[in-house]
C-alpha cells in the first residue's frame, strides 16, 4: 500500500484519531508514525480538532412557553383527537354530532334566546358535547356540559379558526367553563364568517405566542341561529 498518497494518509490519521482503525492496522500505523514526521503532524491536527468537540457549551435558558408546550404534550390527563379512525365510526360519530347540533339549533335542549346570533357546540376527542359557545351581541356565552378539569396552572383558551387562516384568540374560557367571554369589534366582525371554534389547553394566563402551543381539547364549527 502507498502510504505516500495524500488522501489516504488523511484518512488512516482520522480514523486513527477516533478509534475506527482495527488492531492489526493500528499496531502498523503506529510504525508509520516512528519513522514518519509529516504523518505525526497529521494525526496532531485531527486530534486536536477532536479535542475542540469536548469543550464545554454555554448555556441557555429554554423560554417558558417553550417548557409548557412540552409538558402540555406529555401529560397523561390531556385528551388528544384521534388520528384516525374506521369509516363507519366517522360516520357514525358525524351522524351523532349533527343531531346534538341540530337539536341545540332548535332548542330542543336549550331555550331558545333572541339576543343569540351564533352558536357553537364544541365536542371532545371522543365526538360528545364537552362546551356550548353563543355570541350575544359583544360577548360570547359560555356554558360547560362534561368538562375535564384543569389544573390551576393551566387555562383553556378559545380559538376561531377561519377556512385557510391562523387561529385567532377569542380569550381565555371562564373557570369551570361557564360565563362571559368580551369581545371586540374585530372579534365580532372574525364571527360573522364561517368558523370553526377551538380549545386548546394553555400555561395560566393563555398563549405567550399568539397561537396554541397546547393540545386543542374540544372543537366545533360555529352556526348561525
Amino acid at each position: 500500500m502507498n502510504y505516500q498518497t495524500t488522501p489516504l494518509r488523511r484518512a488512516l490519521a482520522a480514523d486513527y484519531a477516533i478509534g475506527l482503525m482495527p488492531a492489526t492496522a493500528r499496531r502498523r500505523f503506529d510504525s508509520l508514525l516512528l519513522e514518519d514526521p509529516a504523518l505525526r503532524a497529521e494525526l496532531g491536527h485531527w486530534q486536536d480538532a477532536l479535542a475542540s468537540l469536548t469543550g464545554t457549551l454555554p448555556e441557555h435558558p429554554v423560554p417558558d412557553h417553550v417548557w409548557a408546550g412540552i409538558q402540555a404534550r406529555i401529560e397523561p390527563q390531556v385528551l388528544h383527537l384521534p388520528v384516525k379512525k374506521p369509516r363507519w365510526r366517522n360516520m357514525r360519530l358525524l351522524a351523532a354530532a349533527c343531531a346534538v347540533g341540530a337539536a341545540l339549533l332548535v332548542g330542543v335542549l336549550y331555550p331558545r334566546d333572541p339576543g343569540v346570533t351564533y352558536t357553537a357546540t364544541l365536542v371532545n376527542a371522543s365526538q360528545q358535547p364537552a362546551l356550548r359557545v353563543q355570541a350575544v351581541g359583544d360577548h360570547l356565552q359560555v356554558e360547560a356540559l362534561p368538562l375535564a378539569a384543569v389544573e390551576p396552572a393551566r387555562d383553556l383558551e378559545l380559538w376561531a379558526i377561519a377556512r385557510g387562516s391562523k387561529p385567532i384568540s377569542l380569550g381565555l374560557v371562564p373557570g369551570r367553563g361557564k360565563g362571559r367571554i368580551p369581545l371586540d369589534a374585530a372579534q365580532q366582525t372574525l364571527l360573522s364568517q364561517p368558523l370553526t371554534l377551538a380549545v386548546s389547553l394553555e400555561p395560566q394566563g393563555g398563549s405567550p405566542t399568539g397561537q396554541p402551543t397546547g393540545p386543542v381539547l374540544y372543537q366545533g364549527e360555529l352556526a348561525i341561529r
